[in-house]
C-alpha cells in the first residue's frame, strides 16, 4: 500500500445456499448470485440432493428457495434449523405454512421472507392497484403463467386480491350471470375479486388487475419478459435478512412501500 492511501474497506461476503437451482428461476438466479461482490454462492441444491448434508457442511447464512410447494416449507425449516435465514420465492404456501416458518425464525433469531412475487414491478403493480382499490366498483385479476406452474391461482394474484379487498370499507361488486354455460368461466372469488388463471407455453409470469367503475374501468399490469426480472429483489432481500432478524411477507417493506 502506498503512503497516505486509505486500506479499502473489507467486504463481508454473505454465504448462500440455492434450492431449486436448476430450476428455470434458480438457473436466472445464478448469474445475479454469482456476480454479487458481496454474496459468495456456496452450493446449489436439485432435486434429490441432501440438503440437510449441504447446510451442515458448506454453513450458509441464508437459504434460497425456488423449488415446489411440496418441499418449500421443510426446505425452509431445515435452513432455520441450521441457522441460515430464508428467503422463499416459492408460491403456493398456505398462510399457516408461512406463519410457522416465521415462528420458527423468531424462535431463532433469524430474519426471513416469503414473497409472492420478487420481481419489483409486480409489487409496484400490486401496490398501485391497492390504491386504486377504494375508488373502484369491481376488480378481476387476470393472471398469466407458464404451463408447468404448479398452483393456481398464483400466489401474486391471490396476495393481490386480498390486498384489494382489505383496502375497501365495502366489497367489490362480484357479478354473477344468470345462467352459466360452463362452468368456471366466472374465475375464481377472493374477497369479491374475481381472478382469472391462464397456463400457457410461451409465457413467463403475466398479471392485469381490471376496475370497472361507471363509464370507465383501469387497467394496471405488469409484464414478465424474463426470469432474471426476480434477481435485484432476492438480492435485496438476502442483504436485508442478514442485516436485521425481522421476518418479512412480501417486498413491500423491504421497498418501504
Amino acid at each position: 500500500m502506498l503512503r497516505g492511501q486509505r486500506p479499502l474497506p473489507l467486504v463481508v461476503m454473505i454465504r448462500v445456499v440455492l434450492a431449486g437451482y436448476r430450476g428455470r428461476t434458480g438457473r436466472a438466479l445464478l448469474p445475479a448470485l454469482e456476480a454479487a461482490e458481496d454474496i459468495e454462492l456456496v452450493a446449489g441444491v436439485g432435486r434429490g440432493d441432501d440438503l440437510r448434508a449441504v447446510l451442515r457442511d458448506r454453513r450458509p447464512q441464508v437459504l434460497v428457495d425456488f423449488t415446489h410447494p411440496s418441499v418449500a416449507l421443510a426446505n425452509a425449516l431445515l435452513g432455520v434449523e441450521a441457522g441460515a435465514a430464508p428467503v422463499v420465492g416459492t408460491s403456493g404456501l398456505a398462510e399457516a405454512d408461512v406463519d410457522r416458518l416465521e415462528e420458527a425464525c423468531t424462535r431463532s433469531g433469524l430474519g426471513g421472507i416469503v414473497a409472492p412475487n420478487f420481481a419489483i414491478g409486480a409489487v409496484l403493480m400490486m401496490w398501485l392497484a391497492e390504491q386504486a382499490a377504494p375508488h373502484c366498483d369491481a376488480a378481476e385479476i387476470i393472471e398469466l403463467h407458464h404451463e408447468a406452474k404448479a398452483d393456481a391461482p398464483s400466489g401474486t394474484a391471490l396476495a393481490t386480491a386480498r390486498r384489494l379487498a382489505a383496502a375497501r370499507s365495502v366489497r367489490f361488486r362480484h357479478s354473477r350471470p344468470e345462467r352459466v354455460m360452463l362452468s368456471g368461466t366466472r374465475g375464481g372469488e377472493e374477497g369479491g375479486v374475481a381472478i382469472h388463471s391462464v397456463r400457457l407455453p410461451g409465457v413467463v409470469a403475466d398479471q392485469e388487475v381490471m376496475f370497472g367503475l361507471p363509464g370507465q374501468t383501469l387497467v394496471i399490469g405488469h409484464r414478465t419478459i424474463g426470469r432474471e426480472c426476480y434477481a435485484p429483489g432476492v438480492l435485496l432481500a438476502i442483504r436485508r435478512v442478514v442485516a436485521e432478524p425481522r421476518f418479512h411477507r412480501g417486498l413491500d417493506s423491504l421497498l418501504e412501500l
